[in-house]
């Protein structure tokens, strides 16, 4: 696959694949996925060009990565995302979707020495 910039627009497959929306079972793409986010989130609008193929920009993406993050990795419901989304309330340092080990040494020290108990007490 040719490497695009950030800045170029990207099909529905890239994007799910950056998203990592894969079939557990068959590691297929899921793109149905974010046509139904397209259907569910007005703020989500692809470019449709050539019979109807979806591309994505960056600002697209990044609203994708947040709902995915709210949606998968905090458990919000889609109504609930929905509100966060037009009530313009998301705080970015709180619901980023950075890995921790990017945000806070010390949580990640917590969670190694928890996992590292678990596994000593799973033997």
């Amino acid at each position: 696959m040719v490497n695009k910039l950030n800045k170029a627009y990207k099909t529905i497959g890239e994007v799910a694949d950056l998203l990592n929306l894969k079939d557990k079972k068959n590691g297929k793409l899921n793109t149905h996925i974010l046509r139904f986010w397209e259907k569910e989130f007005k703020q989500i609008k692809p470019i449709l060009l050539n019979n109807k193929r979806r591309y994505y920009d960056q600002k697209t993406i990044d609203l994708l990565l947040k709902i995915k993050y709210l949606l998968k990795d905090k458990g919000m419901t889609i109504k609930g995302v929905k509100n966060a989304l037009n009530a313009k309330r998301l705080d970015l340092d709180e619901l980023s979707n950075v890995p921790i080990s990017k945000t806070d040494k010390n949580i990640r020290l917590r969670i190694i020495k928890i996992s590292n108990i678990i596994k000593n007490l799973k033997k």
